[in-house]
Protein backbone atom coordinates (compact mmCIF):
# COMPACT_ATOMS: atom_id res chain seq x y z
CA UNK A 1 0.00 0.00 0.00
CA UNK A 2 1.64 3.69 -0.90
CA UNK A 3 1.70 5.71 1.97
CA UNK A 4 -0.42 9.22 2.38
CA UNK A 5 2.22 12.19 1.75
CA UNK A 6 1.86 15.52 3.31
CA UNK A 7 3.00 18.09 1.01
CA UNK A 8 2.61 21.74 1.30
CA UNK A 9 3.42 24.15 -0.58
CA UNK A 10 3.13 28.54 -1.18
CA UNK A 11 2.52 30.57 -4.39
CA UNK A 12 2.12 33.62 -5.80
CA UNK A 13 0.13 34.72 -8.99
CA UNK A 14 -2.06 37.86 -10.55
CA UNK A 15 -5.15 35.83 -10.46
CA UNK A 16 -6.45 33.46 -6.82
CA UNK A 17 -6.20 30.69 -9.37
CA UNK A 18 -2.88 31.39 -10.77
CA UNK A 19 -1.26 31.78 -7.16
CA UNK A 20 -3.36 28.57 -6.24
CA UNK A 21 -1.39 26.26 -9.08
CA UNK A 22 1.40 27.82 -7.88
CA UNK A 23 1.56 26.89 -4.47
CA UNK A 24 0.53 22.94 -6.00
CA UNK A 25 3.72 23.56 -8.19
CA UNK A 26 5.45 24.27 -4.76
CA UNK A 27 4.12 21.12 -2.94
CA UNK A 28 4.94 18.94 -6.41
CA UNK A 29 0.90 17.91 -7.28
CA UNK A 30 0.04 20.72 -9.70
CA UNK A 31 0.13 17.96 -12.53
CA UNK A 32 -2.82 16.10 -11.00
CA UNK A 33 -6.65 16.45 -10.90
CA UNK A 34 -7.64 16.61 -7.38
CA UNK A 35 -10.37 14.82 -5.63
CA UNK A 36 -11.37 15.59 -2.33
CA UNK A 37 -12.66 13.48 0.27
CA UNK A 38 -13.27 13.35 4.03
CA UNK A 39 -10.73 13.40 6.80
CA UNK A 40 -10.85 9.54 7.65
CA UNK A 41 -7.73 8.14 7.34
CA UNK A 42 -7.96 4.44 6.46
CA UNK A 43 -6.57 1.44 8.63
CA UNK A 44 -3.10 0.75 7.97
CA UNK A 45 -2.30 3.50 6.07
CA UNK A 46 1.65 4.73 6.66
CA UNK A 47 1.49 8.90 6.99
CA UNK A 48 4.84 10.34 5.60
CA UNK A 49 5.11 14.17 5.82
CA UNK A 50 7.35 14.73 2.62
CA UNK A 51 6.56 18.27 1.97
CA UNK A 52 7.34 17.85 -1.66
CA UNK A 53 5.25 15.15 -3.05
CA UNK A 54 7.36 12.72 -5.51
CA UNK A 55 5.82 11.82 -9.08
CA UNK A 56 2.72 10.49 -8.25
CA UNK A 57 1.95 9.07 -11.72
CA UNK A 58 1.05 11.00 -15.28
CA UNK A 59 0.25 13.91 -15.43
CA UNK A 60 -3.73 14.41 -15.68
CA UNK A 61 -4.94 11.79 -13.71
CA UNK A 62 -6.93 12.14 -10.74
CA UNK A 63 -5.03 11.85 -7.00
CA UNK A 64 -7.40 11.41 -3.95
CA UNK A 65 -6.44 14.30 -1.58
CA UNK A 66 -7.49 16.25 1.82
CA UNK A 67 -6.83 19.70 1.64
CA UNK A 68 -6.09 22.60 3.80
CA UNK A 69 -5.86 25.94 1.81
CA UNK A 70 -5.71 29.48 1.92
CA UNK A 71 -5.72 32.64 -0.34
CA UNK A 72 -5.49 35.90 -0.09
CA UNK A 73 -5.93 39.06 -2.35
CA UNK A 74 -3.12 41.68 -2.83
CA UNK A 75 -2.65 43.46 0.69
CA UNK A 76 -2.68 46.86 -1.56
CA UNK A 77 -6.77 45.90 -2.44
CA UNK A 78 -7.50 45.09 1.21
CA UNK A 79 -7.52 48.31 3.66
CA UNK A 80 -6.32 46.62 7.24
CA UNK A 81 -5.65 43.40 6.09
CA UNK A 82 -3.48 40.93 7.50
CA UNK A 83 -0.06 40.44 6.64
CA UNK A 84 -0.60 36.30 6.87
CA UNK A 85 -2.11 33.49 5.69
CA UNK A 86 -2.05 30.15 6.90
CA UNK A 87 -2.64 26.44 6.39
CA UNK A 88 -2.73 23.54 8.33
CA UNK A 89 -3.36 19.65 8.36
CA UNK A 90 -3.50 17.51 11.11
CA UNK A 91 -3.89 13.93 11.61
CA UNK A 92 -4.67 11.42 14.94
CA UNK A 93 -4.49 7.80 14.55
CA UNK A 94 -6.50 5.39 16.72
CA UNK A 95 -4.78 2.59 18.37
CA UNK A 96 -6.67 0.28 15.90
CA UNK A 97 -6.21 1.72 12.56
CA UNK A 98 -7.91 4.06 11.24
CA UNK A 99 -7.41 7.79 12.41
CA UNK A 100 -8.83 11.30 11.27
CA UNK A 101 -7.11 14.21 9.14
CA UNK A 102 -8.46 17.65 10.16
CA UNK A 103 -8.04 20.73 7.72
CA UNK A 104 -7.85 24.80 8.74
CA UNK A 105 -7.14 27.86 6.56
CA UNK A 106 -7.37 31.73 6.42
CA UNK A 107 -6.19 34.56 6.96
CA UNK A 108 -4.54 33.95 10.56
CA UNK A 109 -1.45 33.34 12.27
CA UNK A 110 0.46 29.94 12.41
CA UNK A 111 -0.09 29.74 15.73
CA UNK A 112 -3.90 29.99 15.43
CA UNK A 113 -4.01 27.86 12.54
CA UNK A 114 -2.16 25.27 14.71
CA UNK A 115 -4.36 25.79 17.30
CA UNK A 116 -7.28 25.71 15.35
CA UNK A 117 -6.25 22.39 14.02
CA UNK A 118 -5.63 20.46 17.49
CA UNK A 119 -8.92 22.16 18.55
CA UNK A 120 -11.05 20.33 15.33
CA UNK A 121 -8.90 16.80 15.56
CA UNK A 122 -10.65 16.64 19.31
CA UNK A 123 -13.79 17.47 18.44
CA UNK A 124 -13.52 14.59 16.00
CA UNK A 125 -11.97 12.46 18.40
CA UNK A 126 -15.05 12.93 20.79
CA UNK A 127 -17.17 11.64 18.42
CA UNK A 128 -15.68 8.37 17.72
CA UNK A 129 -15.66 5.42 19.87
CA UNK A 130 -11.94 4.76 19.35
CA UNK A 131 -8.45 5.10 21.59
CA UNK A 132 -6.53 7.61 19.87
CA UNK A 133 -3.03 8.07 20.04
CA UNK A 134 -0.61 11.58 20.13
CA UNK A 135 -1.94 14.17 17.08
CA UNK A 136 0.53 15.52 14.49
CA UNK A 137 -0.10 18.45 12.31
CA UNK A 138 1.67 20.68 9.53
CA UNK A 139 1.35 24.22 9.29
CA UNK A 140 2.57 26.52 6.69
CA UNK A 141 2.20 30.29 6.14
CA UNK A 142 3.09 33.13 4.28
CA UNK A 143 3.26 36.79 4.02
CA UNK A 144 0.55 38.46 1.81
CA UNK A 145 2.17 40.36 -1.43
CA UNK A 146 1.43 43.83 -1.82
CA UNK A 147 0.81 42.96 -5.66
CA UNK A 148 -0.05 39.41 -5.78
CA UNK A 149 -2.39 36.77 -4.95
CA UNK A 150 -1.16 34.85 -2.29
CA UNK A 151 -1.62 30.69 -1.57
CA UNK A 152 -0.68 28.34 0.99
CA UNK A 153 -1.89 24.97 1.24
CA UNK A 154 -1.23 21.67 2.79
CA UNK A 155 -2.74 18.04 1.24
CA UNK A 156 -2.55 14.58 2.24
CA UNK A 157 -2.03 12.90 -0.87
CA UNK A 158 -3.46 9.15 -1.13
CA UNK A 159 -1.12 7.16 -2.30
CA UNK A 160 -0.25 7.19 -6.33
CA UNK A 161 -2.57 9.12 -9.05
CA UNK A 162 -5.26 7.50 -11.18
CA UNK A 163 -6.36 7.12 -14.61
CA UNK A 164 -9.67 9.91 -14.84
CA UNK A 165 -10.50 8.03 -18.16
Amino acid sequence: MEPIRIVWGTGEGPTEMASYDAALADAGIENYNLVPVSSIVPAGAEIDPVGTAPDLGPAGERLTVVEGRATAPPADDVAGAGDTVSAGLGWVRSENGPGLFYEAADRTSPDDASRRVIEGLEAGQELRDWTFGDPEYQVVSADVADDAFTTVVVLAAYGRSDPIL
